[in-house]
């Protein structure tokens, strides 16, 4: 069943269209991730949602009630910033509280008790803000949120100012329990990896528009052009007739095709394969190597142009650069675009 539904929604800052007839839809307790480059209105769409913006034109439902004309308090919506937003003079208890207390809330020491044990925070029920991690800091900041039972919740770059590796653990716990409670969530980030380890669904936005939605493996695997194919991986976007040594066939020459970096093959020039008809063929030389964990990815100059080629270290042992290569390129793995 469709739970929040974004329906044409317009939003201009002096005549500047940010989002541009926006619509969307959300089944209850997906995860949903918009993400994209700064300025391409997914904070702008998060704000709308939670009431923080007004927007021109269109309606935003949740749970099939029209909110668009509501008050943020009356909108049953959640928010974690980026930047926290906790009180410093409170405590981790009544920083959570806080919402509750406002509301008037019964039970409130049982309802706060709770959160702090599914977040992982006993023990610093007394503590204050100061006293914490950044890490505990998110954990309070999401409580907080949480605590109010909301129908929606809605995380603004929560993790973009943690480490790496608290980065990493947070995002596993955040998934953890955004299921265990099965509440709809909405997360804007810009960073592709997170986008595709913790979201169900994720929508592609670029000046104001969506332009790709879907299951991130649907995303990653068929982008539906350029753009896509630049922002969510590291695919190779060329265009066949830019390269003279490409042996291809005769249905994509004209058009951009995006490559990943991971289906590509090299070997040493002097080798002497003869072109399989699955393959298409390139000459070129190792101009830069890096390594990330046991993955190496070689720059590969073709023409006047790179090729990244990703393998695992252990493949076939290390090409050196300044060696004369061929790629090998599966022409099922690449896509018209």
């Amino acid at each position: 069943m469709t739970y929040v539904t974004i329906d044409h929604v317009t939003k201009k800052y002096d005549n500047q269209v940010v989002l541009n007839d926006i619509s969307l839809t959300l089944q209850k307790g997906e995860f949903a991730t918009l993400l994209g480059q700064s300025g391409c209105g997914k904070s702008t769409l998060l704000r709308s949602i939670a009431g923080l913006e007004e927007v021109d034109v269109g309606n935003i439902l949740v749970d099939q009630k029209n909110i668009t004309n509501l008050s943020s308090r009356q909108r049953e919506v959640g928010m974690v910033f980026q930047s926290y937003a906790l009180f410093p003079n409170m405590t981790v208890f009544d920083n959570i509280a806080f919402g509750l207390k406002m509301k008037k809330e019964k039970n409130i020491k049982s309802k706060v008790q709770n959160m702090i044990e599914m977040v992982d925070l006993t023990g610093k029920e007394g503590s204050y803000p100061h006293q914490l991690s950044g890490g505990q800091q998110q954990r309070v900041a999401l409580a907080r949120a949480l605590v109010m039972e909301p129908k929606v919740l809605l995380l603004d770059e929560p993790l973009s100012a943690l480490d790496a590796k608290i980065r990493k653990n947070l995002q596993k716990e955040l998934r953890r329990i955004q299921r265990e409670l099965n509440i709809t969530t909405v997360f804007v980030t810009h960073d592709q990896e997170e986008a595709m380890t913790m979201s169900d669904k994720i929508f592609i936005m670029n000046k104001g528009n969506i332009v790709q939605s879907g299951a991130p493996s649907d995303i990653y695997v068929s982008p539906v052009n350029t753009f896509v194919a630049r922002f969510i991986g590291n695919y190779n976007v060329m265009n066949i007739n830019d390269f003279n040594q490409l042996v291809c066939s005769t249905e994509l020459k004209g058009q951009d095709v995006a490559i990943r970096p991971e289906v590509l093959q090299l070997v040493p020039a002097d080798r002497g394969l003869p072109v399989q008809s699955e393959n298409w063929k390139a000459k070129g030389m190792i101009k830069d190597i890096s390594m990330t964990g046991n993955v190496l990815r070689y720059e590969v100059e073709v023409g006047g142009s790179i090729f990244h080629v990703d393998s695992l270290h252990h493949q076939g042992g290390m090409l050196d650069k300044g060696t004369s290569v061929q790629i090998l390129i599966p022409k099922k793995d690449c896509i018209a675009l």
